[in-house]
């Protein structure tokens, strides 16, 4: 069972976080952030990875550092049901349009994490939420995720549809590159043999 809950736990916020890569999509979200919730429903229902998330924060300041942590927590979550990765398809990739908006997302989970982030978002605020958090969540996603992300919206006019397309691309994307290759289903996907390093240390390619 790909499986695993993360707690942290700082002086800033309290998170606890349950993932079953091998899910149907189940989710029982609460950040104290509406739209946040929104956008993890949907990552959840897309990738099918069940997810559990209780969050509490200083959202009397600001949605940053909840917003910010939760990608943290669900990054490294998803990183600790990989395990070593063997046998996963490791790439994947998605285009998904939302009425007037069209979100692209590539991901690969080599475990040298990057973010790629050409997202506009139109309006600053969605609700009470700073739109600008978006890139935080999705760069600490891919931080502790140990991901290659990729994300671009190529073209849209309402920031709701761009970063709800944005989050079910990337969705979408993990879902494949999660998902047990069975013609290699007993392989680490690298020549190297092992998933890991930094580019600049000859890392696995």
């Amino acid at each position: 069972m790909r499986t695993a809950t993360i707690e942290r736990i700082t002086r800033e916020t309290e998170i606890s976080v349950t993932v079953d890569l091998d899910g149907s999509g189940t989710y029982d979200v609460q950040t104290g952030v509406g739209f946040l919730d929104h956008m993890l429903e949907q990552l959840s229902r897309h990738s099918l990875i069940d997810l559990t998330l209780r969050a509490k924060g200083d959202t009397h300041i600001d949605d940053h550092h909840v917003t910010e942590d939760t990608g943290l927590a669900i990054g490294s979550a998803i990183a600790k049901a990989l395990g070593a990765r063997t046998g996963i398809r490791r790439y994947g990739d998605a285009l998904i349009p939302m009425d007037e908006s069209l979100a692209r997302c590539a991901i690969d989970l080599s475990n040298r994490p990057y973010l790629v982030w050409r997202v506009d978002l139109p309006a600053p605020k969605l609700g009470s939420m700073e739109t600008e958090l978006f890139r935080e969540w999705f760069q600490a996603f891919a931080q502790t995720c140990g991901a290659t992300l990729h994300m671009e919206a190529l073209y849209g006019g309402n920031t709701h549809h761009i970063v709800e397309a944005s989050f079910k691309a990337l969705a979408r994307a993990l879902r494949v590159a999660i998902e047990i290759d069975p013609r290699a289903a007993n392989a680490v996907p690298s020549t190297k043999g092992v998933l890991g390093g930094s580019l600049g240390s000859g890392g696995a390619k």
